[in-house]
């Protein structure tokens, strides 16, 4: 592969499972692909995972570095990952969390995709909930791939594809099984430090869905281990899910502003969230209450989508936005 563009690959950590950081990283030492450079960005880890970076890092120094944060602080998942975009050489960026396993012709099939279009900022596949990890019989009967929500192997021009995010009818792509143009990456500043986790992928993905095409791909090119110990089931257990998705709709809201976008349907979207979610924290409703309010306004919101042509909703939304 004599001249083929370099993709760097950003492997954030903190604590991992020594097992399960080693499988990460040897998952990409075995791709069928050659031109890559691997930045291993801890993120104030304790001292066994930072020793297995370093040794990665010493054995194969040409392709493989260690990066840290001054003063070896945890910083959280969005400023690790800038961290490595900061550093990255490459024409093309990936991501891989250090729980997470990637199949071995991944860089291969998703470059050449990424080589032949070229107005894509970014392209991502499908990818596998993986609970047979384990290697319990019942687990291996629990691993799907969920449904893109459309149609595979074609462009998506901005910002089709956050208006379908923000509706419910794509799903979201997991960073695994994203390649970005690191292009475009800079040009739109990457991730937000403020985000530590769970939405911080949310808010890079509505950064390039409004810059650049999306190229979306039918193929399953990687693992998402499902266990106790990520970081979406530890924030799912202390109820922060919510209350994080809700700080990306405000920040979505503030940025649609900043960069004077218009479009309707994101911004229909995005007021459609904003009021299903509503302001829940600030209020002191019981979280059962919460519960109660929300499955009543998910059905109302299921309601207008089956019930409301798309021209009144339209109208509708003309009326609302001539009163902002």
């Amino acid at each position: 592969m004599t001249g083929a563009s370099l993709v760097s690959i950003v492997i954030p950590f903190h604590n991992t499972s020594p097992v399960f950081m080693r499988e990460a990283i040897d998952c990409v030492l075995q791709q069928s692909y050659p031109s890559w450079e691997l930045l291993l960005v801890d993120d104030g880890s304790a001292p066994e995972c930072t020793a297995i970076a370093s040794s990665y890092a010493e054995q194969r120094p040409d392709q493989v570095h260690y990066l840290e944060h001054p003063g070896h602080q945890h910083r959280g998942a969005s400023a690790t990952r800038q961290l490595g975009i900061d550093c990255a050489r490459g024409s093309y960026i990936a991501f891989l969390d250090s729980d997470d396993v990637w199949l071995p012709h991944k860089l291969e099939q998703q470059v050449a995709i990424l080589d032949t279009q070229p107005d894509a900022g970014m392209l991502y596949g499908n990818t596998l909930y993986w609970y047979s990890w384990t290697g319990r019989r019942e687990d291996s009967r629990r691993d799907y791939l969920p449904k893109l929500g459309v149609p595979p192997g074609r462009l998506y021009m901005p910002p089709v594809l956050l208006s379908l995010y923000l509706r419910g009818k794509a799903a979201v792509p997991c960073p695994c099984s994203v390649l970005a143009r690191r292009t475009v990456v800079e040009q739109t500043g990457g991730f937000e430090a403020r985000f530590h986790g769970n939405v911080d992928d949310q808010v890079f993905y509505a950064k390039l869905c409004l810059a650049a095409p999306v190229f979306v791909a039918g193929e399953c090119w990687d693992k998402y281990r499902q266990h106790p110990s990520s970081s979406t089931a530890v924030a799912a257990r202390q109820g922060k899910l919510a209350r994080d998705y809700v700080a990306f709709l405000s920040w979505l809201e503030a940025y649609l502003v900043q960069l004077q976008i218009t479009d309707r349907e994101v911004r229909r979207a995005l007021r459609r969230q904003l009021w299903y979610h509503g302001r829940f924290q600030s209020s002191g409703m019981p979280a059962s209450t919460q519960r109660r309010v929300r499955w009543v306004k998910k059905w109302i919101l299921r309601l207008e989508e089956h019930l409301v042509p798309e021209r009144l909703r339209q109208w509708i939304w003309l009326r609302e936005s001539s009163h902002e």
